[in-house]
């Protein structure tokens, strides 16, 4: 059984990875990596089933890849917390040489990442691509990823999202942050997308809807579910409904601080309402 209080102390820890990395080099996408923290942490510590050591391949192991990639803070905190490199390397970040760039990229070498993110709208198709290869190895282990809200007004999103399904990628779940906020602003306001869910629905996928998508529960509840539902013949979507800059109250609810660094006095806010759990680095 998971143990959800460690699991929560994991997030207030990660929170604060994330906000003391994007001050210290005034740069970096703060919002929706706080919003993401807590789907992060449930997946990495309690949902995929990892092998101990990283290697390319990932055979016989889950694999994530994590296609909105400007959250990078969050998905860095997570892999270090988990050991894939040292906590202490989360100083890099940004920096020149750094292999903690503001978008993960794979020529560094960093432990945990398996593709370059930068750009939008390609992750969706490079899941599919590796749930295929795990088709192919008969490997039974399954293939999650992570995309914006705003990133699905990316067409090759629905090019990738026609291919899943007509080709049974059943071992896929894909899951859509959907907070409703883009760099511009409001998702309704910059491009309205409609009802998401019936559109993946209409495109032959199934659904699963995680309307707490920042209580670490629920997140575990729903991720159970969806992995019930693979091996059926249809990739899975869940729609994670969450909220930017979740855990600091000043971030939330609004798209000003997608890209948005805080200052000294912003920080030490944010800081004392995510006590220290684990240990900074």
């Amino acid at each position: 059984m998971a143990d959800i209080k460690h699991l929560e102390d994991l997030v207030i820890q990660t929170r604060r990875d994330i906000l003391r990395m994007v001050h210290k080099v005034n740069s970096g996408h703060p919002g929706g990596s706080l919003g993401c923290t807590e789907f992060l942490v449930a997946l990495y510590n309690e949902v995929m089933e990892r092998n101990a050591t990283f290697d390319m391949d990932g055979i016989d192991e889950d694999l994530f890849f994590l296609s909105n990639g400007h959250i990078s803070p969050v998905f860095y905190s997570v892999l270090a917390r988990c050991g894939y490199f040292p906590v202490e390397e989360l100083n890099t970040f940004r920096k020149i040489d750094s292999r903690l760039q503001g978008h993960p990229t794979t020529h560094e070498g960093l432990p945990g990442v398996r593709v370059a993110s930068g750009s939008l709208g390609q992750g969706m198709s490079v899941a599919i691509g590796a749930a295929l290869a795990k088709k192919l190895n008969k490997d039974t282990h399954l293939v999650y990823s992570l995309h914006g809200d705003g990133e699905l007004q990316e067409g090759q999103n629905w090019e990738a999202i026609m291919y899943a399904a007509a080709n049974n990628v059943d071992n896929l779940v894909c899951t859509v942050d959907l907070n409703g906020q883009q760099i511009d602003g409001p998702t309704d306001v910059v491009l309205p997308m409609g009802n998401v869910k019936e559109k993946f629905e209409a495109f032959g996928w199934t659904v699963v809807e995680i309307n707490q998508g920042n209580n670490v529960e629920e997140i575990l509840k729903g991720m159970s579910f969806a992995k019930s539902l693979t091996g059926k013949g249809k990739p899975i979507c869940i729609l994670l409904k969450t909220v930017m800059g979740n855990g600091v109250d000043f971030m939330m609810y609004t798209h000003a601080w997608h890209g948005k660094a805080p200052n000294d006095e912003q920080l030490e806010k944010a800081l004392s309402q995510n006590p220290e759990t684990l240990g900074d680095y």
